[in-house]
């Protein structure tokens, strides 16, 4: 009977680990990479459009909630902390936004570009223009 319950505590240990040990790791997260990269995108276009500005609370309650959303898929606290200092990973999302922004007209030094494509992303009602408000 005591095998019986050791084996039965341990396949069971093992069947409630296996999901965490086949984590894919934080940088192939789509929905928190895509978040990632609508935040970036929304920080270059505040920075650059005189007339848009960013709505700074709205934005720490999602990078709360993106954080929530990574833990309550399994995500340790030190697995997110990891991810988010990672030089190679930041390069990659800010490359990402860089290159859609780009793609949608923006031309460093040219701010109108950057308000353009600002507008764009507010009336679209995107995660990136969710971020932003005109002035």
């Amino acid at each position: 009977m005591k095998n019986l319950i050791a084996t039965a505590l341990t396949a069971s240990v093992f069947a409630a680990a296996a999901p965490v040990l086949a984590q894919a790791p934080l940088s192939q997260e789509k929905y928190i990479n895509d978040r990632l990269i609508s935040a970036r995108i929304a920080d270059r276009i505040r920075r650059e459009c005189p007339s848009i500005d960013a709505r700074i609370v709205y934005a720490w309650s999602q990078a709360r909630a993106l954080k929530r959303y990574a833990r309550d898929r399994g995500y340790s606290e030190a697995q997110i902390d990891a991810f988010l200092d990672s030089k190679p990973d930041k390069a990659r999302i800010y490359g990402v936004a860089e290159d859609y922004l780009t793609r949608n007209g923006a031309a460093e030094g040219d701010a109108d570009s950057f308000c353009r494509i600002g507008r764009a992303e507010i009336a679209s009602k995107s995660v990136a223009g969710s971020l932003l408000v005109a002035k």
